[in-house]
């Protein structure tokens, strides 16, 4: 059980992500009210998780689901450049992810 909210947790993480970058710092209401609910849920099924998982663990896997999360909405999303070097980038962060996974 631990697994499935620490992934919902990282995927809130994309979605606070996303909806900061379309509150225009904070300056518009909706996406800003959604940032800010979805760290809370985001940081809340974090911390649940982190009840049966090592610290090392959960925080890797959460910011990695969220950074690699993040990196594919911006590219599909708002159409950020893709370019090999970010691709094996996000692909480092996903084996380090499943490495992680496996050692736990």
């Amino acid at each position: 059980m631990a697994w499935i909210l620490l992934t919902f947790a990282g995927l809130l993480e994309v979605v606070w992500a996303y909806s900061m970058k379309l509150s225009q710092g904070f300056t518009k209401l909706v996406p800003s009210a959604v940032t800010i609910v979805t760290m809370i849920a985001s940081f809340a099924l974090l911390s649940i998780s982190m009840r049966s998982l090592p610290l090392g663990t959960a925080y890797t896997v959460w910011t990695g689901i969220g950074a690699v999360g993040a990196f594919v909405v911006g590219l599909l999303v708002l159409g950020e450049p893709a370019n090999t070097l970010r691709i094996v980038a996000a692909l480092l962060i996903v084996v380090g992810l499943v490495l992680m996974k496996m050692a736990s």
